[in-house]
Formats: C-alpha cells, structure tokens, sequence
C-alpha cells in the first residue's frame, strides 16, 4: 500500500467503508467478433438488473484507467451500477485498438459503444430502459453518435463540452486546433473518404426521428477546442426533430473546456450533473446503507 485517499463520512455521518463495494470486468463481443472490455463497479448490495450509468471516451489513444471516485458514491449509494466502455480508439489495448478507432475506422467506436450498453442488458447487469449514457469532449462525439445509432437504448445521455458538430470544426482551417486534429479525425478538405465517412457519423448531422433519450448537454463559452456553438446547435435541432418529446436541456458556463474555475465550482457541477442522471434514472432515493461486519 503507496497511498490511500481519504474519505469523509457521507451526509448522514456513516463512514466510507471500501469492503461495501465491488468492481469486476466484462466483455462484449462487437459486431466485428472483437472482445471489448467493460470495467464495472457497483455496491456489494445492489439488485440486479439495476439502473447503470456507462461512461465512454475512444479518442487520442487515451486509456480509460480505473480508479476511484469520491463522486462516484453518489451514485452506487443509490443502487447505480457504473461501466466504463474502453471501445477502440483508446489506447487500453495497445496501439492496434486506437487505430481501429480512428480516421476512417472511427464509426467502430461508436458500434463498440452501443455493443457495450447492449452487453449489459443482456447480461443482467443494466436494467432494460434505465440505462444512461455519459462522455465529454470527445467522449461526447462518443455519445452524440451512439444514441444516433440506438436511440432506443438509453434513457438519458450526459453530454459534457461534446465534439457534436465534427465537419463543421474539421472544414475550418482557421479554428486554433483544426489542423493538428486531422490527424485524428481525417482531412474532409483533401480526402474525400474523410469527409464521407465523418458526415455520417456526426451528431448534428445525422439526428433520427422517433423517440430519443433525455439530453443534458452542456457548454463553455471560453472554451478553445469545442465551441460553446457545437452543443447549442445539437441541442437546437433535438429540439426541432419531427415529433419530439423529452427533455432537452443546454447548460452554459463561462470556463474553458476543462471545466469551470474556482475551488468549489467543479464539484457543483458534477453535482448538477449527477443529479440529473439520478433523476433520469429514476433512482434519486437509492438504497439503504449497509454495515458491514
């Protein structure tokens, strides 16, 4: 033992007690036969099939590493079970996973999403109808286009400072990070490939009909990689589908992309944020708290 983060005592003045709590590792078989791994973690006591938040990024070859959250108790506590999709264009595998999911291989990072959240279903672990979908920045292009893809799948959809409007930003070669980008994304100008295959995966641009999970999207006005203008397009035309119902809701605050300044800021917005999703899951008053012993 290195190190051991402390925790204070929950509202009610019960302490933390890690023994409470289980993590363990899925895999979901994609479309192409490919083994993508899941890290899950729930409370010991949690009922299955429960109401499952899963979080996903898939970009720049970052690994999804697991680790603890303080905030994440928020959710356990209340009988939330918490995945982590480590689809293709993170770096969790090696360097063939990320370039499976970059370029023109990038819509695999979306099927592998949804593959996942299916997985989970299927398996018992996610409640059918109770499952809510999360990512930020690139992570959010992650969710903008799953539920594109399945819409009926999810509840709910987090979308934090999302890369919702990818042609858009990647035809602008006078935005700051545009050029760097395509190494990532692809080349729409030169490449017509890139500009074909990101045209059908983007958000915005390929927003269906019939019924769509609850959005949370939300946006920075100071922030120099995405746009406050992304999210508010995407949820404008949410908002604008054919028969649209649900909630859609934008929330902008005046920070940069990493999130707003200030000691406690932050954690008020992740709490907004996880609010919502309980909300959403209709799982705001939890489970009673367990002794162990």
């Amino acid at each position: 033992m290195l190190k051991r983060q402390p925790v204070l005592p929950d509202p009610e003045g019960r302490p933390f007690q890690s023994e409470d709590y289980v993590q363990w590792r899925l895999w979901a078989i994609a479309d192409d036969g490919v083994q993508v791994p899941v890290s899950v973690a729930s409370r010991k006591d949690t009922p299955w099939p429960a109401p499952c938040v899963l979080y996903g990024y898939g970009a720049y070859e970052t690994s999804l590493d697991p680790g603890f959250s303080v905030a994440r108790l928020s959710l356990l506590d209340r009988g939330v079970v918490v995945a982590y999709a480590h689809v293709r264009g993170g770096g969790e595998l090696g360097r063939a996973w990320y370039t499976q999911g970059r370029l023109a291989a990038k819509p695999t990072t979306f099927s592998d999403f949804v593959t996942v959240g299916r997985h989970l279903v299927s398996a018992g672990v996610a409640a059918p109808g109770r499952i809510a979908a999360r990512g930020a920045s690139a992570g959010g292009l992650t969710v903008g286009a799953a539920i594109n893809l399945a819409p009926d799948l999810f509840c709910a959809a987090q979308v934090g400072v999302g890369f919702l409007d990818p042609l858009t930003a990647m035809l602008a070669e006078d935005l700051p990070l545009t050029i760097t980008e395509r190494d990532e994304w692809g080349d729409p100008v030169a490449d017509p490939l890139a500009f074909a295959t990101i045209a059908a995966y983007s958000p915005y641009g390929n927003i269906g009909e019939g019924t769509y999970p609850d959005v949370l999207a939300t946006a920075a006005l100071h922030d120099q990689r995405v746009a406050a203008s992304e999210p508010a397009k995407w949820v404008a035309a949410l908002r604008a589908r054919p028969g649209a119902s649900g909630q859609v809701l934008l929330r902008v605050e005046l920070g940069g992309h990493q999130g707003a300044t200030g000691r406690y800021q932050a954690w008020r917005d992740e709490a907004y944020e996880l609010a919502w999703l309980l909300d959403r899951l209709d799982a705001a008053s939890g489970l009673p708290r367990i002794t162990s012993g």
